[in-house]
């Protein structure tokens, strides 16, 4: 058995030590290679989109716990979202999961993909955990429309009393699932089966790790016939200079 070890992190923002556990790896889903994808495109997808604020941590697969204690009987999300961290992200995801007590905070968005073996836990004990560690928001995705989860898409928000709530979940005339996260700032959103996320403040869907390396060649394409043309009209220019 792997057993946790401690690590020395030094936050950039609190110049105080914080003592981080390593935390083992858990055991691996035996559904994982259906999951993967969904799990994949939503964690680049909003990496890519708070890289820019450098206090975020965007991270999944590793356990969620309140105490490095606990591990063993922890959860371990498939994508961990936490906003405002005194904890450099990078530290935190060097320990190989999320600890409470020594982060200071527990997670603002936990999301979970849903698969045949872990499905119904989903929607039922892991909500009352997530709520339990007092986690903002808990969404649910299931890329069947609702063959493993209790619904293709489903969101919980902490209430007062610590329990947490159903947030509206809308379906549009054209099939797609709706909901917005008031955390992310972003509609999550099932569409023929797979989750993307949009931003109501541009009108368009968060590019995913396929539509940025699109977007990239495009961009390098452009670079590229944009030199090209430089180079063509420097040289009908030097032609002009030599017979003038």
């Amino acid at each position: 058995m792997t057993t946790p070890a401690q690590t020395t992190r030094t936050p950039s923002q609190t110049g105080r030590h914080v003592l981080l556990t390593v935390l083992p790896d858990p055991p691996q889903s035996p559904d994982m290679a259906t999951q993967i994808p969904d799990i994949s495109r939503a964690h680049y997808t909003l990496e890519e989109h708070y890289m820019a604020r450098g206090d975020v941590v965007v991270m999944g697969n590793g356990y969620l716990c309140q105490d490095a204690s606990d591990v063993r009987r922890a959860p371990y999300p498939d994508l961990i979202v936490a906003f405002d961290m005194t904890i450099p992200p990078a530290d935190i995801v060097a320990s190989n999961g999320y600890t409470i007590s020594e982060i200071g905070k527990p997670p603002d968005f936990v999301l979970e993909v849903a698969s045949a073996s872990t499905g119904r836990r989903d929607y039922t004990e892991k909500r009352e955990i997530y709520a339990g560690y007092r986690v903002a928001e808990y969404w649910r995705f299931d890329r069947t429309g609702g063959q493993f989860h209790d619904a293709a898409l489903a969101g919980d928000r902490l209430l007062s009393d610590g329990q947490y709530g159903p947030m509206p979940i809308n379906t549009m005339n054209n099939g797609v699932v709706r909901g917005y996260s008031p955390v992310l700032g972003l509609e999550l959103r099932w569409v023929e089966g797979t989750l993307r996320f949009w931003d109501p403040a541009t009108g368009e869907y968060l590019p995913d790790l396929t539509e940025a390396k699109a977007q990239t060649a495009a961009a390098i394409a452009q670079r590229d016939a944009a030199e090209e043309r430089i180079r063509q009209l420097e040289a009908e220019l030097s032609n002009y200079r030599s017979t003038n």
